[in-house]
């Protein structure tokens, strides 16, 4: 869910962005002497010339803000940072957990009223435990697409720039796959992600993390245990896998 939310954000980001450099690019080339220079405030310092280019490029530029290296090392702190919270709800969880078990243990040797008072306290903690969970989600996602803002700004006059000097006349983010976007295929010959984030990588000066033995953190929320109450076993029905 945190993942669409995040794409729907930084959607969003990335129009708001190339819109200020193409109102740059406006700026730049006066239509009559009253014409006056764009605020350097206003929008990113580029210059964004129209492009002669007639190839067609892609970018994720989802993996782009994230592959990048200050995108790895300010999602490794947030992650660092969300450990406590991730801690507190696993607590949580735990506790729920075992009010589950004794429900499901001992319902049958408890009197009316102790079954009904366990029940309620374990609905009680599930909501609270819920309510928990959406909000740790979302202040997760929020500072996610912050970081990921942040990125873009500073990114996003780079892609312009490649894709000027090497001849490119369109880019299409590909960060959503077929057929949530309506790009069907593309190669790696015209996918500029990954030169666009050694460029950026090279600018920024920033240092690659350390390993940590795990994969780069990209776009992964937090995620709470799960917590559904216990059901009796019941035979799966059979399924072809999906490919």
């Amino acid at each position: 869910m945190t993942s669409k939310f995040l794409r729907v954000l930084l959607a969003g980001a990335v129009i708001l962005t190339f819109s200020a450099l193409a109102q740059t690019g406006s700026a730049a080339t006066p239509s009559s002497p009253a014409a006056t220079p764009a605020s350097p405030s206003s929008a990113p310092a580029t210059t964004t010339a129209p492009s002669t280019g007639t190839k067609v490029g892609t970018i994720n530029i989802q993996e782009a803000i994230f592959g990048t290296n200050e995108g790895q090392r300010d999602m490794q702190a947030l992650q660092k940072k969300f450990e406590p919270k991730q801690a507190e709800l696993k607590s949580q969880n735990d506790e729920l957990e075992a009010l589950k078990k004794q429900l499901s243990t001992q319902g049958d040797k408890l009197n009316e009223d102790a079954a009904a008072n366990l029940k309620k306290q374990i609905d009680g903690k599930q909501k609270t435990f819920d309510r928990a969970v959406q909000d740790a989600q979302e202040d997760f996602g929020t500072q996610q697409q912050d970081v990921a803002t942040r990125i873009l700004q500073k990114m996003a006059p780079m892609i312009v720039k490649y894709s000027q000097d090497n001849g490119f006349g369109i880019i299409v983010d590909t960060s959503k796959p077929w057929p949530q976007s309506n790009v069907l295929w593309w190669g790696e010959a015209v996918d500029i992600t990954k030169p666009v984030v050694e460029a950026y990588n090279t600018q920024s000066g920033v240092a690659a993390p350390a390993a940590s033995g795990t994969a780069a953190p990209k776009t992964t929320t937090p995620r709470a245990p799960a917590t559904t109450a216990p059901k009796p076993t019941t035979p799966k029905s059979t399924e072809t896998p999906k490919q």
